[in-house]
């Protein structure tokens, strides 16, 4: 049953964030214009520019995620700590639906990054 659910919110994800990908591509491709001569103008266009970039890499990180998650749904393992291999409790996959990492191996993972 949970699968099924967290199957269903995936891909709703998934379409999302691929909409959101195709949008960003588009307002991208409209920006391939000269910049503007106007300095000040120059710097909000280059940072309109870097805010679309960031937005466009964090969807295609998160795409990547979403099909990671898919894919472990189809293996079996879905359920499971890719780190340890302890349930990951359903609780964590209702909030993080894409999460592979246990609540410790994450808090491990967080602490380790710093």
């Amino acid at each position: 049953m949970i699968l099924n659910r967290m199957k269903t919110k995936l891909l709703q994800r998934l379409d999302e964030l691929e909409s959101r990908v195709i949008e960003i591509d588009n307002d991208v491709s409209h920006k391939n214009q000269p910049l503007s001569s106007d300095w000040s103008e120059q710097a909000v266009e280059r940072e309109e520019d870097e805010v679309l970039e960031a937005l466009g890499n964090a969807s295609l990180n998160e795409i990547a995620s979403v099909k990671h998650a898919l894919e472990r749904i189809e293996q079996g393992t879905y359920l499971q700590c890719e780190n340890c291999g302890e349930d990951i409790p359903e609780e964590r996959l209702e909030l993080l639906n894409f999460t592979d990492l246990c609540t410790p191996c994450a808090e491990l993972k967080e602490s380790k990054a710093y």
